[in-house]
C-alpha cells in the first residue's frame, strides 16, 4: 500500500510537472530571501534549494555568535509567524546542541510567485517582531 501511494505520488509530480515548478520556485524564492535577509545584521546563513529553505539567526554577523539558548529565538519567530498565517519549522542547537537558531521554510510545490512573496514578507515582520523582542543590542 505505501508503495502504491509513492508511486502515485510520483506520477502526479510528473504529470503535473511539479519538478520544474519547484526548481523555478526555488530560484525565485531564493533571490527574495537573499534581498530580505541578505545584509539582515542577525542572520548568519540562508541556505537551500528548490522548495526547501533555512536561514540561520545569529547575534553577532560577523562572529556568527549564536544567540543565547535561553531566549529560544526560533520558537519566538515560530509563535510571530503563526500569527501573521504562516508555518514554519523552527529548530534550536544547531551548532552544537545547544547554541544556534534557525527555521526551515517547505511552501508547497504549487506556490505561486505571489505566495512565495507572501512567506517572505511574513517572515520578514515575524523576524523582526522576534528579534526585537529579545532587546539584542542590550
Amino acid at each position: 500500500m505505501a508503495c502504491a501511494a509513492a508511486l502515485a505520488v510520483q506520477q502526479v509530480i510528473e504529470r503535473d510537472g511539479l519538478l520544474a515548478r519547484v526548481q523555478a520556485g526555488g530560484v525565485l524564492l531564493q533571490g527574495m530571501l537573499e534581498d530580505a535577509f541578505g545584509e539582515h545584521p542577525y542572520v548568519g546563513d540562508i541556505r537551500g534549494r528548490g522548495a526547501f529553505w533555512g536561514i540561520e539567526f545569529v547575534r553577532d554577523r560577523a562572529a556568527k555568535t549564536p544567540f543565547d539558548p535561553a531566549l529560544r529565538l526560533h520558537a519566538r519567530i515560530k509563535r510571530e509567524a503563526m500569527a501573521r498565517g504562516l508555518l514554519v519549522y523552527p529548530m534550536g542547537g544547531t551548532v552544537d546542541g545547544r547554541y544556534g537558531d534557525h527555521v526551515l521554510l517547505a511552501p508547497p510545490f504549487i506556490a505561486a510567485e505571489a505566495d512565495l512573496a507572501l512567506v517572505v514578507e511574513r517572515l520578514q515582520a515575524a523576524v523582526e517582531a522576534a528579534i526585537a523582542s529579545t532587546n539584542p543590542k542590550e
